[in-house]
Order: C-alpha cells, then structure tokens, then sequence
C-alpha cells in the first residue's frame, strides 16, 4: 500500500510541474493570443482590453494557479479560436486517441508476445530467422511511412478501407473499429517488431539459468519451465518496453491521425499551437501528460504483479 501511495503521489507532482512548464513555455512563446484574435482589427486600446478580458494581464504565476484550479474542477477554460468551452472541444477526441492507442497495444501484446516465444524456442532454425530478419525491416519502417504504405496497398489497391473515410464512434461503433484497424496497425508494427526481439532475447538468456535446469531435473516438460517459470522472469524487460511504447504511441498518435485523417487530438493540438489557442493547448498536452504517467504508474505496479519480490524490495527501508 505504501508502495502505491508513493507512485500515485510521485504521478500527481510529476503531472503538476508537467503543466506548469508546458504553461510557462507556452506563454513565453512570441506572439499574443489578443492580437492573433483581433487580427487587421488590433490596435493598442482593444489589444489591452481584450487581455482584460481574457485574464492574460495578470502575473504568470497567478495566471497558472488560476487556470490549475479550474482545471482540477473540471474547468478547462474558453477556447480562443471556437469560443466554446474546452472539455467540450476535446471531449469527444479523447476516446478516438486512447481507443486508437489501446488497440495498437493489443496488437503489440497479441503479436510480440508469440512472436518472441516460438523464436526463443527455435533459435538458429528458419523460423527463428525469418521472424527476426522480417522485424529488423519492419523496425527500420517509421510508423508515419508505414501508415501511408497500409493506405496505398489495403486502401487504394485492396479496397479494405476507404482512406479518409472516417467513421464516428456514436454513428457506427463497428465501422469505428474497423477504420481504427489500420492505424493502429501502423502504430504496432515496428513496437511489435521490437517487443518481439526483446522477448525472445530474455527468454534465450533465462533459459540458461540454473533454475531451469533444476526445473528439467524434476521432471517438468519443456513447456511447464517455460510458461510456469522462464517467461515469468523474462517478461520483466518487456513490461518496461511497453510501458514506454504505450507513452510513445499516445503521442506519436497525432502524425498518425492526420495520415489517415482520424479528427482525434492531434488534429486539435495542432490547430490550437497555430492559432495559439493556449487553454486548449494547455488542455490537450496535460492530458497527455496524464495518459503517459498512468502508463508508467501501470507499469511499475505492474511488476509487483509480475514479480512479488520487486514490490518486496521497493517497500524495504534502511534503519
């Protein structure tokens, strides 16, 4: 308990210095929000009385602790450029990215995980080299190139998917995932390729531990030490590879929602840095922000699950 208390505290000061730096690196940026509204229009007298308006003639750091408290209370402010409340803007964005993220990491798992097992269990042979010479190509395929390649063959030429043809999740929750599936994949492969590599390669050196000789002493079949003992101290590095590939992929889904035209948060965030709208800015990057020390939080619980004796000793103290 006292182990989870000290992540969740850890994640919440994180996220907090988190936003502070995005607002103050924001707010520093040239330009002002005022006169990229006003336009033509901008002169002295209106400028100053629209900064009035908008709060931006006040200290910085009130301006933060402002805009943080309102944050915490389900405020995420006004947005400059569609004059309409934030969450409201970017509520509905929020489920497209984190289902898309989500179903990337599945099929990072889904395809990582016995990818990396029947190669550890045939080192040397074919099979063992065709999956790791196909995942050395596939790591060299950036996920943007990959995302236009998948479009081109499945899209253009197949007729899987009409690219472009995006499909909402309140109209047809079916035809949502199914777009998604291309995206996503996108955004799998080369993680998947590397998962895989990573796995077989603590599998390979966990089978040469005296324990798994001890194990085959007595009498357990080959895939009784694998599954009940080696892949179970072999799969603490790939959690650590996931919990950073889950972070990556929620923000590296933003150049992969405008490949296949997927209006998620990237769309948003990028239109917003244009025309500086900052409380949707401050908005998008603190969720993500959020997203990402979930996901580390999940993987450092995570190996407590894995392995009790790492929970053991992160709950040791010296005298």
């Amino acid at each position: 308990m006292r182990y989870t208390l000290r992540k969740i505290s850890t994640t919440l000061a994180t996220l907090a210095a988190v936003s502070f730096f995005t607002f103050l690196a924001f707010h520093l940026i040239a330009g002002d929000p005022a006169t990229t509204l006003l336009g033509t229009e901008a002169t002295p007298e209106r400028v100053a009385a629209l900064r009035s308006e908008m709060g931006l003639d006040a200290p910085l750091l009130l301006r933060y602790l402002r805009w943080l408290a309102a944050f915490v209370s389900g405020d995420m402010g006004q947005s400059h450029s569609y004059n309409i409340p934030v969450h409201t803007l970017i509520g509905d964005k929020i489920p497209i990215t984190l289902t898309l993220t989500a179903l990337a990491f599945v099929m990072i798992v889904a395809l990582a995980v016995p990818l990396g097992i029947h190669a550890a269990r045939r080192v040397g042979r074919p099979a063992d080299r065709a999956i790791m010479a196909a995942g050395q190509i596939i790591m060299a395929v950036p996920p943007f190139f990959a995302g236009i390649l998948l479009t081109l063959v499945f899209g253009l030429v197949l007729r899987f998917f009409t690219p472009g043809a995006y499909i909402s999740y309140k109209e047809n929750g079916a035809g949502f995932l199914a777009y998604l599936i291309w995206p996503a994949l996108a955004i799998a492969l080369p993680k998947a390729a590397m998962a895989a590599k990573l796995l077989r390669g603590s599998l390979i050196s966990e089978l040469g531990q005296d324990y798994v000789r001890t194990a085959y002493g007595k009498g357990l079949s080959s895939r009784q030490v694998l599954y009940r003992h080696v892949l179970r101290n072999a799969i603490i590095p790939l959690i650590t590879f996931l919990g950073m590939a889950l972070a990556e992929m929620l923000v590296g889904s933003i150049i992969i929602e405008q490949v296949f035209g997927i209006p998620g948060m990237g769309r948003i965030l990028l239109n917003a840095i244009g025309g500086r709208d900052y409380p949707v800015v401050m908005a998008v990057i603190t969720c993500f922000a959020f997203f990402v020390l979930m996901a580390n939080m999940i993987v450092d619980l995570g190996y407590g699950l894995a392995d009790p004796r790492i929970g053991a000793v992160s709950r040791w103290e010296e005298p």
